[in-house]
């Protein structure tokens, strides 16, 4: 089943009652509720319980719930609950649980196609672009090849904006920050790299601990509002918007191929409508919640530095060299690049 949205701008959401409208007469397709199987996962989430990206997760797990009439239930865990995090890539290929959210950025030693399906510094500034890469130029099929060579099932993205980038010092050029240690994965390590940072993978759940302990000198974590609630206000004295190395993000939800195999049609319907749903959802929750959490910040006195974008546009044709090198000569690496550059072409953001 394809989903699609309308144009870039705005019109996603104008499709949104549409996608439900689908979610609807989608489901039942070929077998009544009565006929179809009950099927039970677990599925390990990304981040912490008690976390706004952990509720959304809630609300995806309830929706398929509600999709199938209840038939097809998912047991929630939250983030190194069931394997630990670095691991849940290879526990889910093994069949250990059949559901994880995740970061393809942290495959991307691996896989170097996944560096460019997680997030892409310095490129798309709007996460309605980058969703409209996925949806309307391939991207969804592309991850999915990607995916496949591990014996994995890319569902769908959760795309939502930026993620600022926390410091112990100011950052006003790019030159700020060469020479210093910073925690970032993905394309945005490759890319920090090229501007001098020594970087390092660290977990999400080791970064507060890290700046406070002075391991790192700034770092990526999340979106605003989960920073905020992991305390990083209290370990950094500065905030530096908008976060360049990862202007728009995408998680993705990734099965287990047998296992995904094995459901009915219906079933795999309805963890694409409510990936859909909690995409849009989460994104505007976030839209709205990171003034709040910089409001939040500035109270706690966190000094927000808002970036020029002409120094963005500087460091662009650094980014964009790293972009290439990041890909090397992997074939399916350079496909999903070349496709995201020409995107970026006709939106008019880099010649």
């Amino acid at each position: 089943m394809k989903l699609t949205i309308n144009k870039i701008n705005g019109g996603f959401f104008r499709s949104v009652v549409a996608v439900s409208a689908l979610s609807v007469c989608a489901i039942p397709t070929f077998a009544t509720a009565q006929e179809l199987p009950s099927v039970n996962w677990r599925m390990q989430a990304l981040w912490d319980a008690g976390t706004t990206p952990y509720e959304y997760e809630e609300k995806f797990v309830e929706r398929v719930s509600e999709l199938t009439n209840g038939k097809f239930e998912i047991r929630l865990f939250a983030g190194g609950q069931l394997a630990p995090s670095a691991q849940a890539f290879e526990a889910v290929r093994a069949g250990a649980f059949q559901l994880m959210k995740t970061f393809d950025g942290y495959e991307a030693g691996s896989i170097p196609a996944f560096a460019f399906t997680s997030t892409v510094p310095f490129g798309f500034p709007e996460s309605d672009q980058y969703e409209a890469w996925f949806y309307e130029k391939g991207g969804i099929e592309l991850a999915r090849q990607a995916y496949a060579t591990a014996g994995l099932y890319y569902i769908a993205p959760t795309v939502y904006g930026q993620e600022p980038i926390h410091s112990k010092f100011p950052i006003e050029s790019l030159d700020d920050l060469n020479g210093k240690k910073g925690r970032f994965v993905g394309l945005a390590s490759t890319v920090m790299s090229e501007f001098g940072v020594s970087t390092t993978g660290l977990p999400t759940a080791e970064v507060y601990q890290a700046l406070e302990k002075g391991v790192i000198d700034l770092a990526d974590r999340g979106d605003m509002t989960a920073n905020l609630e992991a305390g990083l206000g209290e370990v950094a004295e500065y905030l530096a918007v908008p976060g360049f190395h990862q202007p728009t993000t995408a998680t993705s939800y990734v099965a287990n191929q047998a296992a995904y195999d094995s459901l009915p049609d219906s079933y795999q319907a309805a963890l694409e409508v409510a990936a859909r749903e909690i995409s849009s959802s989460l994104r505007q929750h976030i839209l709205a919640q990171d003034a709040v959490a910089l409001e939040a910040f500035e109270a706690q006195g966190v000094q927000i530095t808002y970036l020029d974008p002409e120094l963005i546009a500087q460091g662009r044709p650094t980014a964009m060299n790293a972009w290439r090198s990041a890909a090397g000569d992997d074939e399916l690496a350079n496909e999903i690049l070349n496709s995201q550059i020409e995107f970026m072409q006709e939106l008019g953001l880099i010649d």
